[in-house]
């Protein structure tokens, strides 16, 4: 019976498959069999046994249920997958884990999952990418309110809200292809890490076995690769989840009955609430920034993990059987729903102009106060001015313009063309041509990808 939501809701199988009994076995066996391949390839065990340890080492053969039957019988996992291994290879089974721990089989096979869950994570976060840009440039003219502590600030534009995530998701993206280089790495340097079991020709062996499963062997290890090396894959996860969450956050917001600027998706048949037919609740993204917050909490354990007792001991195993998988399938959660709802995101023109006029034009007190800085007023007289003026202007629940239209001191130095030009459309700034750089750097690293 499955008890976490991992294993009936949330993840896709893609992402499953990956963590799931079968595979991690799948890996331990591959490693064994890389093992057995370089003893050979260095004359440490006759060429026909690695042949048959290498065909051998499938899950075809070594089936899950007997390695759980010797568990639990030795009490030791990985024991138990050499000991079934060694079963079905007859004679040749002698030479199987030869010179090797534990933990050089289980974390050079966890570097292979994680290869594995990455390629997908990328993959996600690269169609993301595609979508953001295709919303940046149809929205660059967009013109809406921008909002400080939750009050109205100056316009900006949806553009430049999309080019913002876009910007974050490409730097994730290149986080985690700098980060390949120091998690996807193996080991395979015995009890202590001095490679005494393998006698002098220990990194050769380590060499051969890490070429064949296509990763990078450990400069230096004890008896598992350094901790850091999962904390810091931990943190990159929790900081994609931190992005996902903001974007899931703003869109909740800005999809408030008040608001209503945009809005995830919602399905013709869809039900939003158990009692109340008309709602319309933003559940993807509320479920994205729920998820964040289980990610945030795997970052503790995983730096947890990294000191432990001399050359090592067992308290980091158990938490990482729970944080590997679960980051990864929740994030993998996390960036399927955000791709549902970037791409199905719905606008409401009408309220987005409706919100940049909310205020009677008190968002342009900025403006104001810098065209009369432009023509002669100073800059601190001309705040305290505009100051006044904005606060009477909201008590009086009038039109910030016709307020000023009728001060004396404002108008001694603005002309009534000035005042009519003081439109929130006219006020974005450079928004656009910022807009423009973030696409012309993301296609760059595009184009560079392709090559």
């Amino acid at each position: 019976m499955a008890v976490h939501p991992i294993d009936y809701r949330y993840g896709s199988e893609e992402m499953r498959k990956i963590w799931e009994e079968e595979t991690k076995l799948q890996k331990l066996l591959d490693v064994e069999a890389a093992l057995a391949k370089a003893h050979a390839k260095i004359g440490n065990i006759p060429l026909e046994s690695a042949q048959v340890i290498s065909e051998k080492a499938s899950t075809k053969y070594v089936k899950l249920e007997r390695v759980k039957e010797i568990e639990a019988e030795i009490h030791h996992d990985i024991m138990a997958v050499v000991k079934a291994l060694s079963e079905v290879c007859g004679e040749h089974g002698k030479y199987v884990h030869l010179g090797a721990t534990s933990n050089d089989i289980i974390d050079t096979a966890t570097a292979l999952q994680i290869r594995d869950a990455l390629n997908i994570v990328l993959k996600d976060l690269r169609e993301i990418r595609t979508i953001l840009k295709e919303l940046a440039k149809e929205h660059k003219y967009t013109v809406c309110i921008g909002r400080t502590h939750g009050q109205h600030a100056v316009p900006t534009t949806y553009g430049m809200k999309f080019a913002i995530w876009l910007d974050e998701i490409q730097r994730h993206i290149d986080r985690l292809e700098q980060a390949k280089e120091r998690i996807l790495v193996g080991q395979m340097s015995g009890a202590v890490g001095t490679m005494a079991s393998f006698g002098d020709k220990g990194l050769e062996i380590q060499h051969l076995v890490m070429e064949e499963l296509k990763l990078k062997p450990a400069r230096i290890s004890n008896q598992i690769i350094q901790r850091d090396v999962y904390a810091e894959l931990i943190s990159i996860l929790a900081l994609i989840a931190s992005t996902l969450d903001k974007m899931g956050l703003e869109i909740r917001n800005l999809q408030r009955t008040e608001i209503l600027e945009i809005s995830e998706p919602f399905g013709k048949k869809q039900v939003g609430s158990s009692t109340m037919p008309h709602k319309r609740n933003p559940i993807r993204t509320e479920k994205i920034c729920g998820l964040a917050r289980i990610i945030y909490s795997n970052v503790l354990p995983a730096l947890l993990n990294n000191p432990l007792w001399h050359e090592r001991d067992l308290t980091n195993s158990s938490a990482e059987r729970v944080l590997l998988p679960e980051t990864f399938m929740l994030l993998d959660e996390m960036l399927k729903n955000m791709k549902k709802v970037l791409s199905g995101l719905e606008f409401f023109p009408e309220n987005i102009k409706r919100n940049l006029y909310l205020t009677n034009n008190l968002i342009m007190a900025e403006p104001l106060m810098l065209k009369l800085t432009e023509k002669g007023m100073g800059r601190q007289e001309a705040h305290e001015l505009v100051r006044q003026l904005a606060m009477k202007a909201f008590y009086e629940k009038r039109d910030l313009l016709d307020v000023i239209k009728e001060s004396g001191e404002a108008m001694q130095y603005l002309s009534k063309e000035d005042v009519e030009n003081l439109k929130p459309e006219n006020y974005i700034g450079l928004a656009p041509q910022i807009v423009d750089n973030v696409i012309a750097y993301i296609e760059e690293k595009e184009k560079q990808e392709k090559n």
